[in-house]
């Protein structure tokens, strides 16, 4: 049997441990209610408002995008706004939570430093405290930033630093290393990768790239080293919900030019040195919970948008508060949809032709993410010491490792901690009806598996996992996806009479960056 095999068999790594099944361990499925949304997906039409109320501006969606938006409504000294979210608490994707009383990300746990083309985002930082500039240069604080160690890959039964295979492998494997560095360096230079995406620049070559999927490309240039295309699968993944036979060749470049380019360890390229990655130990939910805090009793969390209809002196929003089932009808001068394109296609009626077309060409990955209480730190292989972010090679099943919330602490003294795993199935057939339908303890005892051959004595020290599912976490960049997007909706914001569209959709891929970026401009637009 193949590695591989193996570890997506959640008995056969529990026996390879010597563990019994974890039936003792507590926990359950939390964070996503996928009742609400089904339910009005099925029922939406036949329900009707009893009450109206009035706004300026209404947001639909209270994800970054949405957020974004209140903030730059703030800014230009504009107040009288609602925002309207599904879910009991603001942030999307890039929520925090908390297991047995310690904070940990429900979704996105990392913001790169952003670059100078995400100037809105630099804007945020300096608002938050986190980036200022001292002596004419800029610098991030440095207890937001990662702390060391902070990658690590079990590989060949070791743990070795960085997530790029480097021990033990060939010449050759290292020669298309340094290869793909090469290509990837020139590519750049040819024409400028950037985040946000609007702002690059998209030559004849990116159109090219954006025409083909990832693996299509890697064989025409002759890379097939099977630890390279292990790295790049994993790494678009995790970016894009996806491997390499789904995503195109433009966003796998794009993944790595547009910040700081392709290295071997050790090696640097220009600007690295103020290069890092900002975390917490609620992962993003850091950021977002901050976002929200200023909105008060504008933000309508546990409420969903029923129907948007645009009319000749404004907006009808029609809304459910899923805390008492009442419907009421907004009327607002405008709207700000920060919906994905394919819910905004739905409750959007006569909706615009870019809309709806967006929306078909929309392809939606799937999401775990698995938060771990663990009693007492975990025994250890051999090789580099416990990292925040630490990977399994060749994990099946989408699995991405997990992370430490308890790293960026300064207290040194070894203790309870939780991990949080991440599992991008979006490759798997039938993966969002299995995310849906199985059990909790399904899940839970993939998870187990996966991180039981690193770590034996998981079962034995774990003692609750709680499960988020995202049935459609981010927009998947597949091929084609951006040549249409700039071609349908260029470099600006998207709107069509008095509605204004902000989402990560609207750049073909969801981080933090695109959705803050799509959001602001949409506030500005109003």
């Amino acid at each position: 049997m193949q590695r591989r095999t193996f570890l997506g068999l959640p008995g056969a790594a529990l026996a390879l441990a010597g563990c019994e099944r974890p039936e003792s361990i507590s926990g359950g499925f939390t964070g996503i209610n996928d009742q609400r949304g089904h339910a009005l997906r099925d029922r939406r039409q036949s329900l009707e408002p009893t009450t109206t109320r009035r706004t300026q501006i209404l947001i639909a969606g209270a994800g970054v995008a949405g957020l974004a938006a209140a903030r730059a409504l703030r800014l230009r000294g504009m107040e009288d706004f609602v925002l309207m979210e599904l879910e009991d608490g603001a942030g999307g994707n890039a929520r925090g939570g908390q297991l047995s009383g310690m904070p940990c990300p429900l979704g996105a746990h990392y913001l790169p430093v952003p670059g100078d083309d995400a100037h809105e985002v630099q804007d945020l930082l300096e608002e938050l405290g986190l980036r200022q500039r001292v002596a004419g240069r800029w610098h991030y604080a440095e207890q937001h930033l990662v702390h060391s160690p902070q990658e690590r890959l079990f590989f060949h039964d070791t743990w070795q630093d960085g997530l790029l295979p480097v021990d033990g492998v060939s010449p050759a494997t290292l020669e298309q290393y340094q290869r793909f560095a090469q290509r990837v360096h020139a590519l750049s230079q040819a024409g400028r990768f950037s985040i946000p995406a609007s702002r690059t620049a998209f030559t004849a070559e990116h159109a090219a790239l954006d025409a083909q999927t990832a693996d299509h490309w890697l064989r025409s240039e002759g890379f097939d080293d099977p630890h390279l295309l292990w790295y790049l699968d994993y790494s678009c993944r995790d970016d894009y919900g996806a491997g390499l036979a789904r995503v195109s060749a433009w966003a796998c470049i794009h993944y790595f030019a547009s910040r700081h380019g392709f290295h071997m360890p050790g090696e640097h390229g220009d600007g690295d040195d103020d290069a890092g990655t900002l975390t917490w130990p609620e992962g993003n939910g850091w950021l977002t919970k901050r976002l929200a805090a200023p909105l008060g009793d504008r933000l309508y969390s546990g409420h969903s948008v029923l129907r948007i209809t645009e009319e000749r002196q404004g907006v009808a929003v029609d809304t459910v508060n899923h805390h008492d089932g009442t419907v009421t009808r907004w009327q607002s001068a405008q709207c700000i949809i920060a919906l994905p394109a394919f819910i905004a296609a739905r409750v959007v009626q006569s909706p615009p032709a870019v809309l709806v077309e967006t929306a078909k060409r929309m392809a939606y990955a799937p999401w775990l993410v698995a938060n771990l209480h663990i009693s007492s730190p975990l025994q250890d292989r051999v090789g580099a010491a416990p990292s925040w972010d630490n990977v399994v090679y060749g994990e099946a099943g989408g699995g991405l490792g997990y992370v430490d919330a308890r790293h960026q602490s300064l207290d040194p003294t070894p203790g309870p901690t939780v991990l949080t795993y991440y599992r991008a199935p979006g490759d798997t057939p039938d993966a969002r009806q299995q995310l849906l339908r199985q059990p909790w303890t399904h899940w839970r005892d993939v998870v187990v598996s996966a991180l039981s051959i690193p770590h034996p004595d998981l079962a034995e020290r774990l003692t609750r996992m709680d499960i988020t599912r995202y049935g459609h976490a981010m927009a998947i960049p597949t091929p084609g996806t951006q040549q249409y997007l700039l071609g349908k909706i260029g470099r600006n914001g998207v709107r069509s009479g008095r509605l204004h569209f902000a989402h990560a959709d609207w750049s073909g891929y969801s981080i933090f960056e695109e959705a803050f970026t799509r959001g602001h401009m949409a506030g500005l637009a109003v």
